[in-house]
């Protein structure tokens, strides 16, 4: 019984620990190059442009192109991702959906 808590403790902690080190934060000092966008027309009054984004994959920002999104309750609103600066250098702060 002892020996089978161990095992699972171990495996809790390994599952838990590759789980932050998923969640890494991605630190730069440069900037990556916003490539150009052309924005298509709206499909509808009500959807609202949700801006382009940069996503963390293998150690590096990807840009993520923009697309058009109804808002997901009445009344909310997109806030727009952003770089975020710290002491080990920026990170990019995802856009989200707020209620007013």
């Amino acid at each position: 019984m002892k020996n089978r808590l161990i095992k699972l403790a171990l495996a809790f902690a390994f599952v838990l620990g590759g789980s932050w080190a998923a969640s890494a934060q991605i630190y730069v000092t440069v900037h990556p190059a916003v490539p150009v966008v052309v924005r298509p027309a709206a499909p509808s009054p009500a959807h609202v442009w949700v801006g382009e984004e940069w996503e963390g994959r293998g150690g590096q920002y990807v840009f993520v192109g923009g697309h058009w999104a109804a808002p997901p309750h009445p009344g909310w609103y997109w806030v727009p991702g952003h770089w975020r600066r710290g002491p080990r250098g920026d990170w990019w702060v995802k856009g989200h959906w707020r209620r007013r």
